[in-house]
């Protein structure tokens, strides 16, 4: 890599956590990344080569993966552009199973030649492996697909867009909430394109064409007297889906509680620019919390990184076998536990589903990476923990023939393991807003956006913040708050969970980089909810020392 990429890339701030960094990503013209490379037949032909090669060694299954990454960062501070960054990773991944044993190789040789030293090279590694396999790894049946393919719905691709019109867009955005008084304001857009090509020795060949978005920005408020500053980000969620996410609709905006506004399926990032730097100020000048026993009412927008860090996390199945402890740690939801049937992890209003197929979210796509048709299957039902998230070489431990389709890799020369889907918890069935849930609230706070958390490496004890803390007194909002926190067990914050809004009030927000493994990878990831409300949770102030 050149000295003026390496700089280029380096300097990309935020959005290099968003960036899987294979060794190859190449910054690119943003007019070559409409340019494709290869069709699907051509792939063919090439992954057939690498079928060829690896059966002819004796290997038992073979997948290969080509794939070609596509990344945009446009980066705004205040009146100027910081940083405009295109890139492109294109290579291809073969795994193999060889006398019983995985191997995986890969390269950025995507020639008839570099697929033959590509599967050769995995074949080795399979064998010599082998030499330390105590028993053979057994994969779950898949069907044969055939020819198929899949595409992110969008009526609007994003690369398309003249990168001057995403600038013009975040200039606007910094110059509303410099108009409302903000003191610093920076924003960026992040697009990503996977163009991932499978073929395996199973006779499946699945062309699949994924996008995601994400708008974000962050205002800072600073009160001179005090010295006391604070930091308002979007509302935005990164989303699966078009540049048709900008579009800001009317019918798409959100009034909550508190005289807030938030979006879905549609953003407006102007708007939200100005509301922020307004909420900025008022953040400044909110009442500290009092500590102690506090009913919560909980918005999707902060719901979801507690979904995804107490539920999602621990009913991965290797970290609860644990064979999978870096980043996250391990799991409380032992094997034990789901052998009765009966572990009350939440009350019956928690219902959770895994979900690869949900229109809209960051983890949706029609296949998995090992060629698995994607699906939904309950995690937790009626409160009771019924299932984990398991692949094909996993689902055999816990009793199951067919994997869950949720096994993913980060990039082409990443070997692919299981990651996460889309956890959510479901609507409540009953018919109820957030207004009326916070009317039935004695004393609560309401709480908006998630923040900084801490949880142990079983996923069990926790604390977390927000951004947005409303107080609530006798069903109504009394006004901000702000030094909160809260903290509980996830059995125990789960169990007090009263209440979930029904479907009206349900949304999808997500991150673009959940870790895991080693050698790192991120994976993109969605956890929609509607508002709930939490009883008797410890709130504690989090500007007050011991």
């Amino acid at each position: 890599m050149k000295r003026r990429d390496f700089i280029q890339l380096a300097g990309m701030g935020a959005g290099a956590m968003m960036l899987p960094m294979d060794g190859f990503t190449q910054i690119v013209d943003p007019s070559r990344m409409l340019d494709p490379l290869l069709d699907a037949s051509q792939k063919k032909v090439l992954a057939d080569v690498a079928l060829n090669t690896t059966k002819s060694l004796g290997a038992t299954y073979t997948d290969v993966r080509i794939g070609r990454y596509l990344n945009q960062f446009v980066i705004t501070r205040e009146k100027k552009v910081q940083n405009i960054v295109n890139t492109e990773s294109y290579g291809v991944g073969i795994r193999v199973i060889a006398n019983g044993t995985w191997g995986f190789a890969a390269s950025n040789n995507v020639t008839t030649e570099g697929m033959k030293k590509t599967a050769e090279r995995a074949v080795a590694i399979a064998k010599a492996n082998s030499k330390f396999q105590k028993e053979p790894v057994k994969l779950a049946a898949t069907p044969s697909y055939g020819e198929v393919s899949w595409k992110t719905p969008q009526t609007k691709n994003g690369f398309e867009v003249p990168v001057k019109e995403k600038v013009d867009l975040l200039l606007a955005a910094n110059a509303k909430a410099l108009e409302k008084g903000a003191n610093f304001v920076n924003s960026q857009m992040f697009l990503v394109n996977e163009q991932k090509y499978f073929a395996s020795s199973e006779g499946s060949y699945i062309d699949q064409d994924i996008y995601r978005i994400f708008p974000n920005f962050a205002v800072t408020m600073i009160d001179r007297a005090s010295g006391q500053f604070k930091n308002r980000p979007a509302f935005a969620a990164p989303m699966g889906m078009g540049y048709e996410y900008m579009d800001g609709k009317a019918e798409d905006k959100i009034l909550l509680p508190g005289g807030v506004t938030t979006y879905n399926k549609s953003y407006d990032m102007i708007e939200d620019a100005g509301f922020a730097a307004e909420q900025a100020k008022q953040m400044i000048a909110a009442k500290s919390v009092e500590p102690g026993k506090y009913d919560l009412v909980l918005e999707p927008s902060h719901l979801w990184l507690t979904i995804h860090e107490s539920v999602g996390h621990p009913t991965e199945l290797d970290r609860v076998l644990g064979y999978e402890a870096n980043y996250a740690g391990t799991s409380f939801l032992t094997l034990d536990k789901w052998q009765t049937k009966k572990f009350n992890f939440g009350s019956k209003q928690v219902n959770f589903v895994a979900d690869k197929t949900q229109v809209g979210s960051l983890g949706a796509v029609g296949y998995d990476d090992e060629g698995v048709k994607c699906k939904s299957w309950d995690l937790i039902k009626d409160g009771i923990l019924v299932n984990y998230q398991a692949i094909r070489d996993q689902v055999g431990i816990i009793g199951q023939s067919e994997s869950h389709g949720c096994c993913y890799s980060q990039s082409w020369a990443d070997v692919q393991f299981q990651r996460m889907a889309n956890v959510s918890l479901q609507p409540g069935k009953e018919q109820l807003t957030p207004a009326q849930m916070i009317a039935g609230v004695e004393k609560g706070v309401y709480i908006v956006k998630d923040s900084s958390f801490s949880i142990d490496q079983q996923r069990y004890n926790f604390q977390f913040g927000g951004v947005l803390f409303f107080e609530i007194k006798n069903g109504k909002i009394e006004g901000m708050l702000k030094d909160v926190a809260y903290q509980a067990n996830s059995q125990e914050f789960w169990n007090s969970c009263a209440q979930v809004c029904d479907a009206r009030d349900y949304r999808v927000p997500g991150a673009f980089n959940d870790g895991k493994g080693q050698p790192g990878q991120i994976n993109a990831v969605s956890h929609g909810s509607a508002t709930a409300r939490f009883n008797g949770v410890n709130v504690i102030n989090t500007a007050r020392t011991i």
